[in-house]
């Protein structure tokens, strides 16, 4: 069973007011949220380096900054900009209000601070935040097999691919009602897993790599989806067939560090796009690392695909990153 650490949320409370910090936080605790907070804007802005909240309450006047300067720069942060922004505020005249959602907040309090509407405002707001950041993850993967779980560890739903997948590499688990429960192998990966990801302290997440399942025509490569910023757990599924007659691969050799793709009769460049991949670099990173344009990125990530015999550039980091290790000797 996954833990339900994963279903507390995480709200950040930006605030100078000391009583207000400490209403808000007794009344967030209380209904089993975790609260992070910071008593002005350059403090708020620093703590998301470390974190990604689910929602962040955020005072509109302090000193220093003030709250919707805070908000325009946190929307500015590509890995939280997604993170819903909610103003507390006395500033209830429509200039202020709508200078609120022009910086990027989704809604406003006023003050003085009701904890009960508050507490109703957050729970509507991170149910919205988190839909949509799910679906968004399963649009940007939509080339693999979807498994999509809900808080309890069990499937919400899967693709039909993903349940053929799920079959036909997990024999022993076919038994079971379809979309009951995942077969214990992968199950035991998962937790296992988000175990790493929580020993990478709080919203730190942990290297994570994929389940490999393999039978005699193919393999199943089994990750967690990044997509959803955080916000509940999807599982994304690839399959790679050996072709019929197909030679074994070559065993990889110390030679192989200076071809990293020779087995895969990649070009020298075609290998530097797939190495920075495996990185975790976007196309635009490796042009600009390479000193090429992002247009002949994707040009080589075409060839690359193919060569590999993959469709995605998760499937192909995943690659990268097999190739990457000691024993394959390769992309060091």
């Amino acid at each position: 069973m996954i833990s339900t650490t994963f279903d507390r949320h995480v709200v950040l409370i930006v605030d100078d007011m000391p009583d207000n910090l400490s209403m808000l936080s007794d009344s967030l605790d209380d209904s089993g949220h975790i609260v992070l907070v910071a008593t002005d804007g350059m403090s708020a802005l620093e703590r998301l380096d470390c974190v990604t909240p689910d929602l962040i309450l955020l005072d509109a006047m302090m000193p220093g900054i003030d709250g919707f300067e805070t908000c325009r720069r946190i929307k500015l942060i590509k890995s939280v900009s997604h993170v819903p922004v909610v103003f507390m505020t006395g500033l209830s005249e429509t200039e202020h209000v709508v200078r609120g959602f022009e910086v990027g907040g989704i809604d406003y309090v006023t003050k003085p601070i009701r904890p009960q509407e508050v507490m109703a405002r957050i729970g509507s707001h991170i149910r919205t935040a988190r839909m949509m950041s799910q679906t968004r993850g399963v649009l940007e993967q939509a080339a693999h097999a979807v498994i999509v779980l809900g808080g309890n560890g069990l499937p919400l739903w899967q693709t039909s691919k993903a349940s053929l997948w799920l079959e036909r590499y997990f024999p022993a688990s076919a038994g079971a009602p379809s979309g009951h429960k995942l077969p214990p192998r992968l199950q035991s990966w998962l937790n296992d897993s988000l175990a790493r990801q929580r020993q990478g302290g709080l919203g730190g997440v942990a290297e994570i790599a994929p389940l490999v399942v393999r039978d005699e025509q193919g393999e199943l490569s089994i990750a967690i989806s990044p997509g959803g910023q955080g916000h509940g757990i999807t599982l994304l599924l690839e399959e790679k067939r050996i072709a019929a007659g197909a030679p074994p691969m070559a065993p990889a050799t110390e030679d192989a560090a200076a071809a990293p793709g020779e087995n895969f009769r990649l070009t020298p460049r075609e290998n530097d796009v797939l190495m920075w991949l495996g990185k975790g670099k976007t196309n635009r990173d490796i042009a600009d690392i390479l000193g090429m344009s992002p247009r002949t990125v994707n040009k080589h990530l075409e060839h690359i695909f193919v060569k590999l015999g993959v469709e995605t550039r998760s499937a192909a980091a995943v690659m990268a990153s097999a190739m990457a290790q000691p024993a394959g000797g390769l992309l060091q």
